[in-house]
C-alpha cells in the first residue's frame, strides 16, 4: 500500500513567502525585508536568508537594501497559489457549509496539501468562479484576474448607489460582524451621513435597513457605484 506524502515545509515556506510577496508588491516596486518579515511574523535576517536562496531560484530579485521583488517565475507561483486558495475558500463556503470568518486559516493550510487536480475539479464543480467569498478575484490558469473599479465605503460620496464587491479585512471577528448587521457581498446601499474627521457613517442598506458603520470598517468594505 502506498503511504501518503507529508507536506513539505520547506516547499510551503518558499509559496507562502512569494505570496506575501505578491500582495505587498501591490503598493511599491521593491518589498523590503523588514515588511515581509512583519508579513511573515519571521526575523528580518531570516527573510535575507530566504530571499538570497530564491535569487538562486529564479523567482525572486533580491537587492540588499532596496528590498526584493518577484520574477515572472515567482509571480507564476504565487497566482498559482492564490488560485488555490481562494477557490478553497469558495468551496467550503459554498458546498460545506462554512461562514466567511472561518475559511482563511482552513484554506491557508489546504492550499499546501492539495493537488492539482483536486484544485481543478473545484473550479470546475463551482463553474469556475471569478471571485471567492470575500469577493477577492480568482487568477485563471494562466495567471489572469478580472478588475474592477472599487472604492471604500468610507469614501462613497453620499446617496451614490453602490453594492457591495469585496472585503479586504483581516479580522475574523470583523468580518462576522459585517455579515451579521447585513453588509454582505452583492448587496445594495447607499451612505445617508458621515462624521467628519473619519467618524462613523449613517448607511443605507436596500430594502431599507439602516446601519451605523464605524470608519475602520467601513475602509476595509470596497463597494462598486452603480447608475
Amino acid at each position: 500500500m502506498s503511504r501518503r506524502k507529508l507536506p513539505d515545509r520547506t516547499s510551503e515556506s518558499v509559496e507562502d513567502f512569494l505570496k506575501a510577496i505578491f500582495h505587498l508588491q501591490r503598493q511599491t516596486d521593491r518589498v523590503s525585508t523588514t515588511a515581509l518579515a512583519d508579513a511573515l511574523n519571521i526575523s528580518a535576517p531570516a527573510v535575507t536568508v530566504m530571499a538570497q536562496r530564491l535569487v538562486d531560484d529564479g523567482t525572486v530579485d533580491y537587492v540588499k537594501y532596496r528590498g526584493v521583488r518577484l520574477t515572472d517565475a515567482g509571480k507564476r507561483v504565487a497566482l498559482k497559489m492564490l488560485r488555490r486558495h481562494r477557490l478553497i475558500e469558495a468551496y467550503l463556503v459554498e458546498d460545506l457549509g462554512y461562514q466567511l470568518h472561518e475559511v482563511h486559516d482552513e484554506a491557508e493550510a489546504l492550499e499546501h496539501t492539495v493537488s492539482d487536480r483536486f484544485v481543478e475539479a473545484i473550479a470546475r464543480k463551482l463553474g469556475n468562479p471569478p471571485y471567492d467569498p470575500h469577493g477577492d478575484p480568482i487568477p485563471n490558469r494562466d495567471g489572469l484576474m478580472p478588475q474592477r473599479d472599487l472604492q471604500p465605503l468610507s469614501q462613497l460620496s453620499t446617496r451614490l448607489p453602490a453594492r457591495i464587491r469585496r472585503f479586504i479585512m483581516d479580522d475574523p471577528l470583523m468580518l462576522q460582524e459585517t455579515q451579521k448587521r447585513g453588509l454582505v457581498l452583492g448587496v445594495a446601499l447607499e451612505v445617508l451621513a458621515r462624521d467628519e474627521f473619519d467618524g462613523p457613517l449613517e448607511v443605507r442598506l436596500q430594502p431599507g435597513s439602516q446601519q451605523i458603520v464605524g470608519f475602520k470598517m467601513a475602509s476595509q468594505i470596497l463597494v462598486e457605484p452603480v447608475a
